[in-house]
């Protein structure tokens, strides 16, 4: 399926295969990059990262709402499109116990400018579901931050650098995926459907023992981290996730330095991680 709206354009698509192993997951997913944006990224450095903390924390702890994930998430597919539909869409999205429209989607009441309500999915399967899960929109960004405690001042953020927060915070994610694939790899043979995203939680505060460790050997201490739950056809598999500040690359909007690995909570997560180290070590 090839979505294009505005001047972003997606490459999306789902081939649906039978898996002999397992009924749970049968989905192969192929995505291609997103169509950069030709728009220099503008915006101080140090925000973008308190930024970060300050909208992750919160929309982290929104995912865990239930077992299947984020109310928000079952209706997100009526936002990936274009602007003019899925602000249609939103008038017949009523909330029968309150006869409100959802809070996320709507303006703030001071919000100086217009902001996208358009919401892109990733390609990061959603556990129990045959979709995948879907990234906020800049307006849900935006009042998740206002919600923190953030204020808008007159030389903060522009309408732009609201597109790229989004994009750099999307690209995170994407490269946290991909990382995760390639630890699943060694366990390939216990799921050859592929693993999916179960849930996750922002733990920015809670800095790990790696990270811990690091620090005291000099090194800077991570400005997020993240603990993603993944089901591996049926058996629950920590990720420990710590992100580093890192250069902001304009073309593929990756910003952060991620150390993702298996959490000690299995002895097949030692052997793996002991496993990559000696490859790294002999390498």
């Amino acid at each position: 399926m090839f979505l294009t709206c505005c001047n972003l354009a997606v490459c999306t698509f789902s081939l649906r295969v039978p898996c002999a192993s397992c009924s749970a997951c049968y989905r192969y997913r192929g995505t291609s990059p997103i169509t950069p944006i030709l728009t220099v990224i503008v915006m101080n450095y140090t925000t973008f990262t308190e930024l970060c903390s300050i909208v992750d924390s919160l929309c982290m702890s929104a995912f865990l709402i239930s077992p299947a994930g984020p109310v928000h998430q079952d209706r997100a597919y009526d936002f990936v499109e274009c602007p003019m539909r899925a602000a249609a869409g939103v008038k017949s999205d009523i909330d029968p116990t309150n006869m409100m429209p959802p809070p996320n989607q709507m303006p703030a009441p001071d919000q100086p400018f217009d902001l996208s309500i358009k919401r892109e999915e990733s390609t990061i399967p959603r556990h129990g579901t045959e979709k995948n899960w879907v990234y906020p929109s800049e307006q849900m960004f935006w009042n998740a931050m206002l919600r923190k405690g953030w204020r808008w001042r007159d030389d903060d953020l522009d309408k732009g650098d609201m597109t790229n927060i989004i994009k750099i915070h999307n690209q995170n994610n994407e490269q946290a995926w991909q990382e995760i694939l390639k630890w699943e790899a060694l366990r390939a043979y216990e799921c050859p459907c592929g693993p999916t995203l179960k849930r996750f939680s922002g733990k920015a505060k809670e800095y790990s023992p790696r990270a811990r460790f690091r620090h005291w050997m000099g090194y800077e201490l991570p400005f997020d981290r993240h603990d993603w739950i993944v089901d591996r056809c049926g058996k629950e598999v920590r990720y420990v996730i710590d992100y580093y500040d890192g250069e902001i690359d304009k073309d593929t909007y990756q910003f952060s330095i991620l150390d993702v690995r298996p959490a000690f909570d299995s002895l097949d997560a030692v052997w793996d991680r002991m496993k990559v180290a000696w490859w790294r070590w002999t390498s």
